[in-house]
């Protein structure tokens, strides 16, 4: 007597066989998602980074870009000691806040972001990351705290309206020791470094009230100059806070809505 069951179980068999086939290309195009390594190579030498990307990114639509630039203490060449201070710790708290692409490139030791070959490598990280993850020309954004503060402040200067907004965080103009033998009323310096910027560039500037590290001074007359010249400039300075006033920066409500509020005269999004 014949089997009838045989044709049907043979049947199973390639139909589930087939879901194997068609189901293995999906999985194989899954999304990364979360801090990403990365490296680029810029003047013959590699430099490892990290990107952050939303768990919901898709490479349908354009999206925003934040560049951030970590303090001395977070220098090296390890690709990942730049992400636990500052912006990539306020993602880890949530990370719902920040729908954007996050590119963390790392200073090599004994060097600031205000060195030409660090600065070169920060914008080429940035670029790279912004063609992989369909980054918006129109929405590209700086923030940096300490010596990455200053180093917002300096390329900012170097690539006038590239950036929709600014963010520095206790950072500034003159090196400490030069701050502090500053005059009050010689403005010069910040002058001439708002004026690289221009007023077309909305900023938002924090420091602590009592850094022992960063003159306060050097955010207010940065504040003084950036306003002179008519732009959007907002200033918080935090009574009774030392250097370390970056958590509170990032956790401010408004914050990253603000930043991303923000958009350039360039469009990408087509």
């Amino acid at each position: 007597m014949r089997d009838s069951r045989k044709p049907v179980m043979h049947l199973l068999v390639l139909s589930a066989l087939a879901a194997l086939v068609m189901a293995a290309p999906a999985a194989a195009k899954k999304v990364e998602t979360g801090f990403l390594d990365r490296t680029v190579s810029v003047a013959g030498a590699e430099y490892k980074y990290q990107v952050f990307v939303p768990e919901n990114w898709t490479k349908k639509k354009k999206w925003p870009v934040i560049l951030f630039l970590h303090g001395a203490g977070e220098r090296g060449d390890d690709g990942l000691l730049q992400t636990q201070v500052g912006i990539g710790r306020a993602i880890r708290q949530d990370r719902s806040r920040v729908p954007a692409i996050v590119v963390i490139p790392q200073c090599r030791k004994n060097i600031w972001w205000v060195d030409p070959a660090m600065g070169d490598m920060a914008m080429a990280a940035l670029a790279q990351a912004q063609k992989e993850f369909h980054g918006d020309s129109a929405r590209i954004y700086l923030t940096g705290l300490s010596m990455g503060g200053y180093g917002t402040w300096y390329l900012a200067g170097k690539y006038p309206g590239k950036f929709a907004a600014i963010a520095p965080i206790c950072g500034g103009i003159l090196m400490p020791d030069l701050s502090r033998q500053q005059s009050p009323d010689d403005s010069k310096p910040y002058t001439e470094a708002a004026g690289k910027i221009g007023k077309n560039t909305p900023v938002w500037i924090f420091h602590g009230g009592d850094d022992p590290v960063v003159p306060v001074a050097e955010s207010q007359r940065m504040e003084a100059a950036m306003k002179a010249l008519g732009g959007e400039v907002r200033y918080t300075e935090y009574p009774g806070v030392g250097h370390n006033s970056w958590d509170k920066a990032y956790e401010e409500t408004e914050f990253f809505s603000w930043l991303l509020s923000k958009t350039t005269g360039v469009s990408a999004n087509k």
